[in-house]
Protein backbone atom coordinates (compact mmCIF):
# COMPACT_ATOMS: atom_id res chain seq x y z
CA UNK A 1 0.00 0.00 0.00
CA UNK A 2 2.79 2.32 0.96
CA UNK A 3 4.60 1.88 -2.30
CA UNK A 4 1.83 2.35 -4.57
CA UNK A 5 0.83 6.07 -2.33
CA UNK A 6 4.89 6.40 -2.92
CA UNK A 7 4.60 5.50 -7.10
CA UNK A 8 0.92 8.06 -7.35
CA UNK A 9 2.89 10.97 -5.39
CA UNK A 10 6.03 10.46 -8.07
CA UNK A 11 3.89 10.47 -11.30
CA UNK A 12 2.11 13.51 -9.64
CA UNK A 13 5.45 15.53 -8.78
CA UNK A 14 6.45 14.41 -12.62
CA UNK A 15 3.47 15.60 -14.58
CA UNK A 16 3.60 18.51 -12.07
CA UNK A 17 7.12 19.58 -13.04
CA UNK A 18 6.42 19.34 -16.97
CA UNK A 19 3.37 21.52 -16.61
CA UNK A 20 5.68 24.16 -14.83
CA UNK A 21 7.69 24.18 -17.88
CA UNK A 22 8.24 27.64 -19.75
CA UNK A 23 6.68 28.17 -22.57
CA UNK A 24 7.67 30.40 -25.78
CA UNK A 25 4.87 32.88 -26.25
CA UNK A 26 6.54 35.23 -27.92
CA UNK A 27 8.50 38.41 -27.37
CA UNK A 28 8.18 41.06 -24.99
CA UNK A 29 5.39 43.16 -26.74
CA UNK A 30 3.61 40.12 -27.44
CA UNK A 31 4.58 38.91 -30.80
CA UNK A 32 4.69 35.41 -31.52
CA UNK A 33 8.18 34.01 -32.11
CA UNK A 34 9.67 31.69 -33.22
CA UNK A 35 13.55 30.30 -32.66
CA UNK A 36 15.95 29.92 -35.42
CA UNK A 37 17.59 26.81 -35.71
CA UNK A 38 20.90 26.75 -37.05
CA UNK A 39 21.06 25.51 -40.60
CA UNK A 40 23.46 23.32 -42.55
CA UNK A 41 26.74 21.86 -41.45
CA UNK A 42 28.59 22.75 -38.58
CA UNK A 43 31.61 25.49 -39.07
CA UNK A 44 34.45 24.12 -39.14
CA UNK A 45 33.57 20.86 -39.45
CA UNK A 46 33.85 18.04 -42.13
CA UNK A 47 30.60 18.18 -43.86
CA UNK A 48 31.21 22.16 -43.86
CA UNK A 49 34.42 21.46 -45.91
CA UNK A 50 32.50 19.12 -48.24
CA UNK A 51 29.89 21.40 -49.14
CA UNK A 52 32.08 24.74 -48.76
CA UNK A 53 34.98 23.52 -51.10
CA UNK A 54 34.77 19.84 -52.10
CA UNK A 55 36.55 17.48 -50.38
CA UNK A 56 38.61 15.36 -53.31
CA UNK A 57 39.93 16.11 -56.63
CA UNK A 58 40.45 13.39 -59.26
CA UNK A 59 43.77 12.46 -61.20
CA UNK A 60 44.50 10.96 -64.75
CA UNK A 61 45.29 7.31 -65.15
CA UNK A 62 48.91 6.74 -63.75
CA UNK A 63 49.23 10.40 -63.07
CA UNK A 64 49.47 12.41 -59.87
CA UNK A 65 49.90 15.62 -61.47
CA UNK A 66 47.08 18.49 -60.41
CA UNK A 67 44.59 19.40 -62.91
CA UNK A 68 42.80 22.78 -63.27
CA UNK A 69 39.99 21.43 -61.93
CA UNK A 70 41.55 19.62 -59.06
CA UNK A 71 43.60 23.01 -58.43
CA UNK A 72 40.21 24.85 -58.09
CA UNK A 73 39.01 22.47 -55.55
CA UNK A 74 42.37 22.75 -53.72
CA UNK A 75 42.10 26.73 -54.01
CA UNK A 76 38.79 26.57 -52.26
CA UNK A 77 39.91 24.26 -49.45
CA UNK A 78 43.43 26.05 -48.66
CA UNK A 79 40.58 29.40 -48.34
CA UNK A 80 38.81 27.22 -46.32
CA UNK A 81 41.40 26.15 -44.22
CA UNK A 82 42.47 29.82 -44.01
CA UNK A 83 39.01 30.47 -42.27
CA UNK A 84 39.07 27.57 -39.96
CA UNK A 85 43.10 27.79 -38.16
CA UNK A 86 42.26 24.79 -35.67
CA UNK A 87 41.43 22.10 -38.29
CA UNK A 88 43.83 20.09 -39.30
CA UNK A 89 42.94 17.28 -42.47
CA UNK A 90 44.73 14.05 -43.56
CA UNK A 91 44.99 13.90 -46.95
CA UNK A 92 44.03 10.34 -48.44
CA UNK A 93 45.92 8.84 -51.96
CA UNK A 94 43.37 6.50 -53.61
CA UNK A 95 44.08 4.73 -56.65
CA UNK A 96 41.34 2.71 -58.91
CA UNK A 97 41.78 -1.15 -58.34
CA UNK A 98 44.25 -1.95 -61.43
CA UNK A 99 47.88 -2.63 -61.31
CA UNK A 100 49.68 -4.33 -58.24
CA UNK A 101 49.39 -3.41 -54.88
CA UNK A 102 52.61 -1.65 -54.34
CA UNK A 103 52.52 0.64 -57.32
CA UNK A 104 49.13 1.48 -56.33
CA UNK A 105 50.29 2.54 -53.15
CA UNK A 106 53.11 4.56 -54.33
CA UNK A 107 51.05 5.99 -56.80
CA UNK A 108 48.21 6.86 -54.32
CA UNK A 109 51.03 8.75 -51.84
CA UNK A 110 52.37 10.82 -54.63
CA UNK A 111 48.51 11.86 -55.06
CA UNK A 112 48.11 12.93 -51.60
CA UNK A 113 51.45 14.47 -51.74
CA UNK A 114 50.71 16.27 -54.94
CA UNK A 115 47.28 17.91 -53.09
CA UNK A 116 49.05 18.48 -50.15
CA UNK A 117 52.68 20.28 -51.10
CA UNK A 118 49.50 22.39 -53.16
CA UNK A 119 47.69 23.54 -50.32
CA UNK A 120 51.11 24.27 -48.53
CA UNK A 121 52.24 26.76 -51.29
CA UNK A 122 48.96 28.59 -51.23
CA UNK A 123 49.90 29.41 -47.39
CA UNK A 124 48.62 26.34 -45.34
CA UNK A 125 51.28 25.11 -42.94
CA UNK A 126 52.18 21.68 -43.43
CA UNK A 127 52.05 20.89 -39.94
CA UNK A 128 47.99 21.11 -39.97
CA UNK A 129 48.23 18.18 -42.89
CA UNK A 130 48.84 14.97 -43.08
CA UNK A 131 48.80 12.06 -45.65
CA UNK A 132 48.13 8.76 -46.13
CA UNK A 133 48.17 6.42 -49.08
CA UNK A 134 45.36 3.88 -49.09
CA UNK A 135 46.23 2.72 -52.78
CA UNK A 136 43.05 0.40 -54.12
CA UNK A 137 41.84 -0.59 -51.07
CA UNK A 138 39.39 2.08 -50.58
CA UNK A 139 37.23 2.47 -53.84
CA UNK A 140 34.75 5.02 -53.21
CA UNK A 141 32.50 4.27 -56.36
CA UNK A 142 32.20 0.24 -57.11
CA UNK A 143 32.19 -1.25 -60.85
CA UNK A 144 34.86 -2.20 -63.68
CA UNK A 145 34.40 0.08 -65.45
CA UNK A 146 36.14 3.79 -66.64
CA UNK A 147 33.41 5.73 -64.84
CA UNK A 148 33.87 4.13 -61.77
CA UNK A 149 37.88 3.82 -62.19
CA UNK A 150 37.96 7.33 -62.68
CA UNK A 151 36.04 8.61 -59.39
CA UNK A 152 38.42 6.27 -57.57
CA UNK A 153 41.60 7.73 -58.60
CA UNK A 154 41.63 10.58 -56.21
CA UNK A 155 43.30 12.42 -53.01
CA UNK A 156 40.21 12.97 -50.65
CA UNK A 157 40.88 15.75 -47.73
CA UNK A 158 39.27 15.30 -44.39
CA UNK A 159 38.97 16.97 -41.47
CA UNK A 160 41.32 15.28 -38.70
Amino acid sequence: MRLKYIAALSMVALLSACAHEKANTGDSNGAATTAVQPSGPVPGSEEDLVATAGDRVLFALNKSGLTSDAQATLDKQASWLAQYPQVNVEIAGNCDDRGTEEYNIALGQRRANAARDYLVAKGVASSRISTISYGKDRPTQEGDDESAWAQNRNAITAVH
